[in-house]
């Protein structure tokens, strides 16, 4: 297992995953984002929201928005729906992927 340079917690299984930041051979560099993991559908991906406030000059005001991020998730991590995740940028994996899922926060 491959230290990855983030104090987390390492996963307790093995994976034989290429795109898994402790097993494989993805490097973090970037961004680190806490955010709700939302859906596991998907084989091998995961969609997490973010939720941030965005201030409106004209009011003097802000309102919450949320974005919508898709990311890699190793199967040697044992996360559900509704988790709150630390998800980790690296480098682009697909066209739409771009950030690995690292482990929980609390």
């Amino acid at each position: 297992m491959r230290n990855i340079g983030i104090n987390i917690e390492k996963p307790t299984r093995d994976c034989n995953d290429r795109n898994c930041p402790f097993h494989g051979q993805v490097s973090i560099r970037g961004k680190l984002i806490q955010a709700k993991l939302i859906k596991t559908k998907a084989r091998h991906s995961a969609v997490v929201q973010k939720e941030f406030f965005h201030y409106i000059k004209k009011y003097m005001r802000y309102e919450k928005r949320r974005r919508n991020i898709i990311a890699h998730i190793s199967p040697c991590l044992d996360v559900v729906d509704n988790d709150n995740v630390v998800i980790g940028e690296c480098r682009p994996l697909t066209k739409n992927i771009s950030f690995v899922v690292l482990g929980r926060y609390n």
